[in-house]
C-alpha cells in the first residue's frame, strides 16, 4: 500500500535553468540570493536545514534545525552544548547542511568545519529569543532521557518561578555553533530529471565552480 502511494507522488520538475556563467563567484553571496527568493515565494520555514554530524565512530546523525544567521564565514545556528548533534560536533569538528525549497525545486548542501561561536555573539542571540524559549533553554537537558512530559513541564514551571522578573541570562550549556563550508552545492530541478547542480569547491582562499551530472 505505502509503495503504491509513493509511485503516485511522481512529478516532473520545471525550475529555470542554472548556467555557471550566471552564479555569484561567492556560494556564501549566492545563497543569499536564493534565500532571499525563498523568502519572496513565500516558502515554509525557509531557514530549516537539516543538519548531520558522524559520531567518533561513524555512525551519522540528522535533524532540522533553523539558520539563524549567514555571513562571510558560513552558516551560524544554536544548540544545546550537551545535546548529541553538538557532542557529535565537537567531538569531530565537521558537518553538513541541506536546505530544501519544494516550492522553487531546489535544494543547496553544503558541507565544512564547525567552529564553537563566540560568547558575546550566543548572548545578543539569547537575548533576542521570546522568554518563554529562554526558559525552555533552561528546563530542557536536551538528548537526555527523562521519565515523562510532566518532568519537563516540572522543570519549565521551576525555571520560570526561578527567573520571575529578572533578566534570563544564557546557560552556559547553550550556545552557537558556525559551519565554514569546503563545498557547497546548488541544486535546482529541471524537465526530465536533467537537473541543473552546480558545486562550489574551497581551493585556497577562492572558490572553483563546477557542473556535476545529475
Amino acid at each position: 500500500m505505502i509503495s503504491r502511494r509513493i509511485e503516485q507522488l511522481r512529478r516532473e520538475y520545471s525550475g529555470e535553468e542554472l548556467k555557471e556563467s550566471k552564479v555569484n563567484a561567492d556560494p556564501l553571496k549566492q545563497f543569499e540570493i536564493w534565500f532571499e527568493e525563498a523568502v519572496e515565494a513565500e516558502v515554509a520555514d525557509p531557514h530549516a536545514m537539516v543538519l548531520a554530524t558522524a559520531s567518533p565512530d561513524g555512525g551519522p546523525s540528522a535533524r532540522v534545525v533553523l539558520l539563524r544567521g549567514i555571513d562571510p564565514e558560513g552558516f551560524t545556528f544554536y544548540t544545546n552544548y550537551g545535546s548529541r548533534k553538538a557532542q557529535e560536533i565537537l567531538s569531530g569538528s565537521r558537518a553538513a547542511v541541506v536546505f530544501y525549497w519544494h516550492e522553487l525545486d531546489r535544494q543547496v548542501r553544503a558541507e565544512g568545519d564547525v567552529t564553537k561561536g563566540e560568547d558575546a555573539d550566543s548572548d545578543r542571540y539569547f537575548a533576542s529569543r521570546p522568554r518563554a524559549s529562554q526558559i525552555a533553554a533552561w528546563a530542557s537537558n536536551q538528548s537526555g532521557v527523562i521519565s515523562g512530559r510532566k518532568d519537563l513541564d516540572e522543570r519549565y514551571k521551576e525555571f520560570a518561578g526561578k527567573f520571575k522578573g529578572q533578566r534570563i541570562p544564557r546557560p552556559d550549556n547553550w550556545g552557537g555553533f558556525k559551519l565554514h563550508p569546503k563545498s557547497v552545492e546548488f541544486w535546482q530541478g529541471r524537465p526530465k530529471r536533467l537537473h541543473d547542480r552546480i558545486i562550489y569547491v574551497l581551493n585556497g582562499s577562492s572558490w572553483d565552480i563546477r557542473r556535476l551530472a545529475p
